[in-house]
């Protein structure tokens, strides 16, 4: 068996344990505070699941539970007859709810939003642990100035067309501190904020409005986004400022003879502050017949270096230099983290909701788009994999708090009506809700796992063509992977 592929099975072997630790997990952290309030509460509870629909196995404790695996891996559930009848979904009872004692509305609410309440618990447990050990990031995303306004931008029909940001007057070197009124902290900050906008113009198109700091100065810039890329999303054609690390030398071509070393910081080329690699590869091409000064930032000072003029080898290669991602680590607060996740998913809430948006269903990820992320973080930094976990907590402790039936929220609203109204809610009614928001349910999971598919099979050919294509200023070899988007 060759060495790649025992390497291979290993790295999916390692994806496949940290799957089934953090995302069940979660799952059944999240069960588990039911089960506990419910035990804690003297509720009677008759089977604690993880997933639904047949068991796998399943065994009896010696307290009188049921606790099973079930074939359908889309969450799990607490079955707690006296509190919901739910014998449509989690299987009938053989518990004679009449002869037990009832339960108050008080108790209903803890047991109900206790499963939400030790997701959030979770999460801080496990930002706890990222603010010890850091986030990964990478210093272009840890930024809001922007590096490159592109001309034009491609449409999903495949037409190139002039960006909004272009033609909103963006220039390199803004700082982007607030999209309609919100604040925006880094780039995926930013793209999210811009993503979920609702602004509209008086014709129906797309807007925004942009606070940008532009040398010293604020100033608003009215911007009309376009639906591009692969989900159709608001773009108006910007791009982050970029740094350009130099991660290996050598010595014997230009590079090293100009006098860079590893370390080093190119800020500026013939006084253009540098923005964007691409930019300084074609500054440096296209005057490949005269000399370049470049500035370079070596520690605390600064030098200025001469590149020579190069008539016969205008290739950026002859500078035989590798260059280092801007890979860095955070420290956000416990609170922060969630805080900052759970903005995070009530706007893509907002956006669901909100007709003047263009975010729709198709653009959410269930198990098999959450599962896709999780394996990506897995191969590359497991902590990347504990921030993954902690957005995937606030909002499975958010969505399930959301007043819809089967749903946590969906309980607690059925438990607040029957208190207004003292009475109990009939049987039948529930039963017959509960089972239409199933098919519901499992609808939309079915329908979004689609777009899930093609988002992982456009991934693996993004990967293969990355790993095939020859870079130009290759990244060095201990180059930490970038945050994943997310969402």
């Amino acid at each position: 068996m060759s060495p790649d592929l025992l390497q291979s099975i290993g790295s999916n072997a390692w994806s496949v344990f940290l799957i089934a630790l953090f995302f069940g997990g979660s799952v059944f952290v999240h069960e588990l505070g039911h089960f506990l309030a419910a035990r804690r509460r003297g509720v009677h509870v008759e089977r604690f699941s993880i997933g639904f629909g047949p068991k796998i196995f399943a065994w009896h404790g010696k307290d009188g539970v049921e606790y099973r695996i079930s074939w359908l891996p889309f969450g799990g559930y607490v079955a707690l007859p006296q509190l919901a009848n739910m014998g449509a979904i989690e299987g009938g009872t053989k518990t004679d709810v009449e002869r037990l004692p009832p339960i108050s509305y008080c108790t209903k609410l803890i047991v109900f939003a206790a499963g939400a309440a030790f997701n959030v618990l979770f999460a801080f447990v496990l930002a706890c642990v990222v603010w010890w050990v850091g986030q990964p990031t990478s210093a272009d995303f840890n930024t809001t100035r922007i590096g490159d306004v592109l001309p034009t931008i491609t449409l999903p029909d495949h037409t190139s067309v002039p960006s909004p940001a272009f033609e909103a007057g963006f220039k390199p070197g803004d700082i982007v501190r607030a999209i309609d009124g919100h604040a925006v902290a880094n780039w995926p900050d930013l793209q999210q904020t811009l993503f979920s906008g609702s602004g509209r113009s008086a014709d129906g198109r797309p807007k925004a409005v942009f606070t940008v700091e532009r040398g010293g100065q604020t100033i608003e810039l009215t911007v009309y986004p376009r639906l591009s890329g692969d989900e159709r999303l608001r773009h108006i054609g910007i791009a982050p400022a970029e740094e350009l690390v130099i991660g290996t030398v050598d010595p014997t071509q230009l590079g090293g003879r100009i006098g860079l070393e590893p370390g080093d910081r190119i800020t500026a080329y013939d006084g253009i502050p540098l923005l964007s690699r691409d930019d300084f590869l074609e500054h440096l091409e296209k005057n490949h017949t005269r000399q370049i000064r470049l500035a370079v930032q070596r520690g605390t000072g600064q030098v200025m270096l001469t590149v020579p003029a190069r008539p016969d080898r205008p290739d950026i290669a002859d500078l035989g230099i590798r260059r280092q991602t801007g890979f860095m680590l955070i420290f956000p607060t416990p609170i922060a983290q969630i805080q900052d996740n759970a903005v995070m998913t009530f706007r893509l809430l907002a956006g669901l909701i909100n007709p003047q948006s263009d975010i729709g269903v198709s653009k959410l990820s269930g198990p098999l788009g959450i599962i896709r992320i999780f394996n990506a973080t897995a191969q590359s930094d497991i902590r990347l994999v504990l921030w993954f976990t902690i957005l995937i907590n606030v909002n499975l402790a958010i969505l399930n708090l959301l007043p819809v039936p089967v749903l946590d929220g969906g309980h607690i609203l059925f438990a607040t009506i029957e208190r207004l109204r003292s009475k109990a809610l009939p049987a039948d009614f529930i039963m017959t809700t509960q089972s239409v928001f199933m098919v519901l349910l499992f609808s939309l999971i079915i329908y979004v796992s689609f777009f899930d598919v093609k988002r992982w099979v456009r991934d693996v050919r993004a990967d293969a063509a990355e790993n095939s294509a020859p870079a130009a200023l290759e990244s060095s070899p201990a180059a930490t992977p970038a945050t994943p988007a997310g969402k």
